[in-house]
C-alpha cells in the first residue's frame, strides 16, 4: 500500500463513514419462485437455508439492501487491509 500514515488515516476515517452509511443491509439472495412468478430471499443460518417470501412491493428495495451488503463487504476488507498497514507502520517505529 506504500502511503504515509496521515493519508491512510484519513482513508480510514472515509472507510468508517462509508461503512456507516451502509447498514441498511439484508444478507441473502433474492430467488425467483419459478412458474409461481414469486420471489424469495434466502439466506444459510448455522447451515440451514432460511426462505423469505418478499412482497411484490417490496422487492425493489430488499435488492437494494441485498446489494448494499455486498458493498459492505467489500468496505470491511479495504478497512481491514488499512489497519493492517497502520499496524505495520506503529511497529516499524518501535
Amino acid at each position: 500500500m506504500g502511503t504515509s500514515p496521515w493519508h491512510l488515516q484519513q482513508k480510514k476515517e472515509r472507510l468508517k463513514r462509508e461503512i456507516s452509511e451502509n447498514l441498511d443491509f439484508l444478507v441473502g439472495s433474492v430467488t425467483s419462485q419459478g412458474s409461481t412468478g414469486g420471489f424469495i430471499l434466502t439466506t444459510k443460518i448455522n447451515a440451514k437455508t432460511k426462505s423469505k417470501y418478499i412482497r411484490v412491493g417490496m422487492l425493489n428495495e430488499v435488492r437494494r439492501m441485498t446489494r448494499r451488503h455486498q458493498k459492505l463487504k467489500a468496505l470491511l476488507k479495504e478497512l481491514a487491509e488499512v489497519n493492517w498497514e497502520l499496524l505495520k507502520m506503529e511497529n516499524q517505529t518501535e
